[in-house]
C-alpha cells in the first residue's frame, strides 16, 4: 500500500527545513503537474497526493501539529489522548474553575449584566451565531487572477467562495452571514476562509510582480528571435535580443499579479542558456575552428 506520510511522499527527512520541503515540492510538481501531463490520470493522482502532503508539512503550524500527533496526514483532527494525571490534576487542589467567593466559573456578575443590557435592554435579545473557520487550498494562478471555488461544509452542503485577484497565502476571507445560525433566530455568524496557495512549478511571486526563469537554446541566445513565454494570463511572444547571456532579465509590463483596481504588476524573465543533452558533431567541429574561442569570460576574475 502506498505511503500517506507527507514526508515520505515529498521524499524529505522529518527534520528537513521549510525551504527544503518547498524545493522538494516544486521539483516533483514540475514532473507531475496536470498542465504538463494532460490526460494522465496516474500523474494527476500523484500530484493530488503531493499537494495534500505539502499542505500539511509546507505550513509550519500544521506541520508542528502533525508532528505532535494532533492531526493526521489528511489534516483531520485526532482525539487528544488522556492520562490518569489529567484526571488527578482536575481533582483536589485545582483552582482552574474556582474563585474566592466559592462560586465556579461565573465571572463578574456586573460584567454579565453590563453585556446583556448593552444590547439596549430589550426583551427577547437574541445572540449572534458563532463564526465558522475553514481552510481552502487554491492554485497559484487562482490567487493571481482571481477565481470562484467551492468548499464542502461538514453538513454536506457547499459554499461558493470568490477569490479576489491578488489573493495571498494565509489571507482570510470573511463571508458575512455564512456561519452558524444564531440561537432562537438570532443573526448568523460569518464564515472565515483561510487561503493556502500552492506554489507554481514555474512562476514565483514577488509582491505584485511575477518572476520566471526561461530556458533558451544556444541558437536563440546568439541569433536572437521570438519565443513563446508563459504568463499568468496565457502565453505571449517575446523577442530575445541577439547575444543574450544567462542571467539577462527581460520585463513584461502589466503581466504580473492582478489587483482589485484592475492594475497588474510586471513579469520579469531571467534567461538561462541551455545546451542540448547531446552535442552535435557539426557543432563540435565548428567550435573547434571558431576564432571566438579565444574569448575568456573569466578575465575579470584575474585568472
Amino acid at each position: 500500500m502506498a505511503s500517506t506520510d507527507p514526508y515520505e511522499l515529498l521524499g524529505v527527512p522529518r527534520n528537513a527545513s521549510q525551504k527544503d520541503i518547498q524545493t522538494a515540492y516544486r521539483r516533483l510538481a514540475k514532473k507531475l503537474h496536470p498542465d504538463l501531463n494532460p490526460g494522465d490520470k496516474e500523474a494527476l493522482r500523484k500530484f493530488q497526493e503531493l499537494s495534500g502532503a505539502y499542505d500539511i508539512v509546507g505550513d509550519e503550524t500544521k506541520r508542528a501539529r502533525y508532528d505532535r500527533g494532533e492531526i493526521d496526514a489528511s489534516g483531520a483532527e485526532r482525539p487528544p489522548r488522556q492520562y490518569y494525571r489529567d484526571f488527578a490534576q482536575a481533582g483536589a487542589g485545582s483552582e482552574r474553575y474556582e474563585d474566592p467567593s466559592g462560586f465556579a466559573d461565573f465571572g463578574d456578575t456586573d460584567d454579565i449584566l453590563s453585556s446583556f443590557f448593552s444590547q439596549g435592554g430589550r426583551r427577547g435579545f437574541r445572540r449572534r451565531g458563532a463564526d465558522m473557520h475553514y481552510r481552502l487550498e487554491i492554485d497559484f494562478l487562482d490567487a493571481v487572477n482571481g477565481a470562484t471555488r467551492r468548499i464542502a461544509l461538514p453538513d454536506g452542503s457547499s459554499l461558493d467562495v470568490a477569490i479576489p485577484p491578488g489573493a495571498r497565502d494565509g489571507q482570510t476571507l470573511r463571508l458575512k452571514g455564512k456561519g452558524e445560525p444564531g440561537p432562537q433566530g438570532g443573526e448568523p455568524g460569518d464564515a472565515l476562509i483561510e487561503l493556502t496557495v500552492r506554489p507554481h512549478p514555474f512562476f514565483e511571486r514577488d509582491g505584485n510582480d511575477i518572476r520566471l526563469e526561461l530556458p533558451i537554446s544556444l541558437n536563440e541566445a546568439v541569433l536572437g528571435g521570438k519565443v513563446p513565454v508563459p504568463t499568468p494570463t496565457g502565453p505571449v511572444s517575446v523577442t530575445i535580443p541577439k547575444g543574450s547571456n544567462t542571467g539577462k532579465v527581460l520585463r513584461l509590463k502589466g503581466k504580473g499579479v492582478a489587483e482589485r483596481s484592475g492594475k497588474r504588476g510586471d513579469q520579469y524573465i531571467t534567461l538561462k542558456v541551455v545546451l542540448p543533452e547531446s552535442i552535435d558533431s557539426e557543432l563540435e567541429e565548428f567550435l573547434s575552428r571558431w576564432p571566438g574561442q579565444a574569448y575568456d569570460p573569466r578575465r575579470k576574475m584575474g585568472m
